[in-house]
């Protein structure tokens, strides 16, 4: 469910995705998909062996794509993320499974936009949290300017026509 600017409260959940159980065969995917060849995600012995590590890692990369998503589902189709900014704070390794969430710590309204802060993080099995950092996104405030894709056509501000229109 979408945020709506009226109904945000500082404190609520605004969103949560359950990646669950990630296999090497989904760290492999994500590997190829970004073209990033380093042994750590798709060689278990090189991982343990060579770069002593517990298994093979997930890479930093899908779990930023995570945090995003995270954040675009919490703001729905007519908010928008706007920063991101989150800390590796421990490995997420070959069987664990991954959870996001994300809970408002701030709202402000600025030229008839509103501003929301979020916490996110991604958690494992276990709930310890192995990246977390916060967002802020954009909804649209009742009698403003409105915001976000509707259909694939951006709808503009007052005065701030996208370019080529």
């Amino acid at each position: 469910m979408a945020l709506r600017w009226n109904e945000i409260e500082v404190g609520a959940r605004a969103g949560e995705l359950d990646k669950g159980r990630m296999s090497s065969s989904h760290i492999m995917r994500w590997s190829a998909a970004v073209e990033n060849w380093h042994r750590i995600h798709y060689d278990h012995r090189f991982a343990t062996e060579h770069d002593k590590l517990p298994d093979i890692l997930i890479n930093g990369s899908w779990k930023q794509h995570v945090l995003v998503q995270l954040v675009k589902d919490a703001l729905g189709p007519e908010g928008w993320p706007w920063k991101i900014k989150f800390r590796y704070r421990k490995m997420d390794v070959a069987g664990d499974s991954i959870r996001a969430r994300a809970e408002v710590v701030a709202k402000q309204e600025i030229d008839g936009l509103g501003f929301v802060t979020l916490r996110v993080e991604l958690t494992d099995q276990n709930g310890a949290v192995s990246t977390g950092g916060f967002a802020i996104g954009v909804l649209p405030v009742p009698g403003g300017p409105r915001t976000g894709l509707t259909g694939g056509r951006l709808r503009a501000s007052p005065g701030c026509a996208p370019t080529g229109q």
